[in-house]
């Protein structure tokens, strides 16, 4: 005889209701991918009400309070920028390093296309940039809407779901990675400061012996991440920028560790890291009349460039591509769908607001520059959105 079903408790109704309620849907929409974006934006907002709040003196200055570390002092804001970001940094180089050996872009013929895309996507709006600021401290900014924020795009488009071909995913995949790697070069090139040149031969030599470490197939990933913070504390005192270390730090991970690197790093960068990021890049004062940060010659240089310049870059570049036929399009893609993936691309946020801090040292000019990346990144994302949707609805 079978025994009657018990029945539940009132804590197992109400923990079944979390899990309804609250739980499953967050597990929702980190599989799809669209929680790193949902938090950045969460992160973002909190950022800056509290920051207009009555307690908003106090917030913003908890970020400028100065922090020891061992021999090093910086604000807790520069500990986020040039610690916390390098691991972000050294995911975005385990990516690429992936990518280039073994996925997207390990042909010639399959990354040609995605390169000239995104290098398209990254002149276009630094020329937009540049011929509304040629001079002055607002130049400095040029770089700011070249970049595209990789998770951010990714998780927008992912709320189109089937409506959006998986070769357009991976299309964009690929062009953010190179983006990035370009945005890497780019702040490493443009954005140093004085070198201290024995800081840089240590930095050189440490990475010597990580490349040794490679060479002889040290399998132990912690004998390359102790290292690493060596590298990383010399790359800091060289002057060049200390996120340049978690790339040359990922170049020298062994290829199959790469995989199970990523998916350890996934959740703490997306859903920690670039958080807090925004929420230390975003703790900004808003004057009673915004529309002065906004109606000035640097903002409409970051706007124009994410909002305009993205996609005339990347569909300019992929069309002269096609074109004189170095490259194809991916199969079952359009026009119409490289035009949507330009004005996705110009989400910039993580990265230009990062960008932005590194080009000026005056604190309204980075305020100015950040109130335009989110407008920007904003108006690309809702633009990108409508656009492929009505093309997934009429491929339907």
């Amino acid at each position: 005889m079978a025994e009657p079903k018990k029945k539940p408790t009132r804590a197992t109704r109400q923990t079944s209701r979390i899990r309804k309620v609250i739980i499953n849907p967050i597990k929702d929409l980190a599989d799809t991918g669209r929680l790193s974006g949902i938090l950045l934006l969460v992160a973002t907002a909190i950022s800056l009400i509290w920051a207009n709040m009555e307690t908003g003196d106090s917030y913003i200055a908890f970020w400028h309070k100065e922090l020891h570390i061992g021999p090093l002092e910086k604000s807790i804001e520069h500990w986020v920028n040039d610690g916390l970001m390098v691991v972000f940094f050294f995911f975005v180089g385990l990516e690429i390093k992936r990518e280039v050996l073994g996925g997207e872009l390990a042909s010639v013929q399959k990354a040609l296309l995605p390169t000239l895309a995104a290098l398209g996507g990254v002149m276009a709006p630094a020329i937009i940039y540049f011929s509304l600021n040629r001079t002055g401290a607002p130049s400095h900014g040029w770089a700011i809407p070249t970049a595209t924020d990789i998770a951010f795009s990714l998780g927008i488009m992912s709320l189109l779901g089937d409506r959006v071909p998986f070769s357009l995913k991976v299309f964009l995949t690929a062009l953010a990675v190179i983006d990035d790697l370009i945005a890497v070069l780019i702040i490493a090139i443009f954005y140093t400061s004085n070198i201290q040149t024995d800081m840089l031969l240590y930095a050189g030599g440490v990475l010597v012996v990580l490349c040794l470490l490679n060479y002889f197939k040290v399998e132990s990933t912690i004998w390359y991440l102790i290292p690493g913070a060596i590298l990383w504390y010399f790359v800091l005192k060289s002057g060049i920028h200390a996120t340049i270390a978690g790339v040359l730090l990922a170049i020298t991970i062994p290829l199959h560790k790469i995989g199970k690197l990523e998916h350890v790093l996934h959740e703490p960068v997306n859903y920690l890291i670039m958080p807090v990021f925004a929420l230390a890049n975003t703790a900004i004062i808003l004057p009673g009349d915004i529309s002065g940060l906004l109606l000035s010659n640097l903002s409409f240089g970051v706007i124009l460039g994410l909002v305009v310049g993205k996609p005339l870059g990347i569909v300019g570049m992929s069309w002269l591509a096609v074109k004189v036929k170095l490259a194809s399009l991916p199969k079952g893609l359009n026009w119409k769908h490289i035009t949507g993936l330009g004005f996705t691309a110009g989400i910039g946020f993580t990265m230009s607001i990062f960008i932005a801090s590194l080009s000026f040292k005056d604190l309204d000019l980075q305020n100015s520059a950040k109130i335009a990346i989110m407008a920007g990144t904003a108006l690309s994302a809702i633009i990108g959105l409508i656009w492929l949707s009505q093309i997934g609805k009429r491929t339907a």
